[in-house]
């Protein structure tokens, strides 16, 4: 096997074994990719695979200053003009969805309110936002109801992301943001049917991962992980592996295309330790 093959998989084929990873560009206004971002990842169409940036979800999502969204027709035709000069220059990409949760500031997000988290919890640090550095506020614990309808909000950003012409989806787990606050127990003190147990604790990701499988299809279905990671405020918690290898098997049975590590070391953060790689090498086959 050689990293210039294609990969001539029938659902998915590659030019190349490469993959552009997501890096964040936070060029858009409004929520919305322009030229430049068209031209920009046009022009690293020979990636066989690109993961774009992350992008939210919704505005509440939208902890960033020029974050760019995917829910509203605008953002959608923007994007549009991004699919299109990949595909007019022979690559393949995949959209990487994000709610950002505690992480931001109300005053970027489009309309202000407050940022939704799984509990009240505040992140430490400061944040950009148009009046210069802030700290992150206490977030509004999101109520049962306000969970269920943000599931559906994630598989409308997934149809959404079709419609734009993304050849699949990356669900953004990592660096501390909405879905891993939902898997850890520092941010995540419910006790409803969505925290407590590692099993609860994981519902909110494995019931988005569900429904963009019937949206997009399990091999157009990709997840992305920061074991060990501690970012935006989280800290390591016993029970890290057992979350991930409770999740890794059934993510497997789902047949999801991959599962994307994001390894911080060298921001100053733990090496993703070599049993965690030999334990999800174990349980996901694909």
């Amino acid at each position: 096997m050689k990293l210039l093959e294609p990969v001539n998989a029938h659902t998915l084929a590659l030019n190349n074994r490469t993959v552009m990873a997501p890096m964040s560009r936070r060029r858009a206004t409004n929520g919305i990719p322009d030229e430049m971002v068209a031209t920009y990842y046009g022009q690293r169409a020979g990636a066989g695979l690109i993961i774009a940036e992350s992008t939210a979800v919704s505005p509440s999502g939208m902890g960033y200053s020029h974050l760019p969204g995917i829910y509203n027709a605008q953002q959608i035709a923007g994007w549009k003009k991004v699919t299109d000069a990949v595909h007019a220059n022979g690559g393949k990409i995949f959209v990487q969805l994000v709610h950002s949760g505690r992480i931001g500031h109300p005053l970027n997000l489009p309309g202000g309110g407050p940022l939704q988290a799984p509990s009240a919890v505040a992140a430490h640090g400061n944040v950009n936002t148009i009046q210069g550095p802030l700290p992150m506020p206490v977030p509004e614990a999101m109520s049962t109801a306000a969970v269920e309808k943000m599931i559906d909000t994630h598989l409308q950003a997934a149809q959404n992301a079709l419609e734009a012409g993304f050849d699949g989806i990356e669900i953004h787990a990592a660096h501390g943001y909405l879905i891993e606050q939902f898997m850890h127990p520092h941010t995540n003190q419910r006790t409803d049917q969505y925290g407590g147990s590692i099993e609860n604790r994981t519902r909110f990701l494995l019931e988005i991962t569900q429904g963009t499988i019937r949206i997009a299809g399990a091999e157009k279905t990709g997840i992305r992980f920061s074991p060990f990671a501690a970012l935006n405020s989280l800290p390591l918690y016993e029970e890290e592996i057992a979350t991930h290898m409770y999740l890794v098997p059934k993510l497997n049975q789902m047949d999801i295309r991959y599962i994307h590590l994001s390894d911080q070391s060298t921001n100053g953060s733990l090496p993703i330790p070599a049993s965690y790689i030999q334990l999800l090498r174990q349980q996901f086959k694909n």
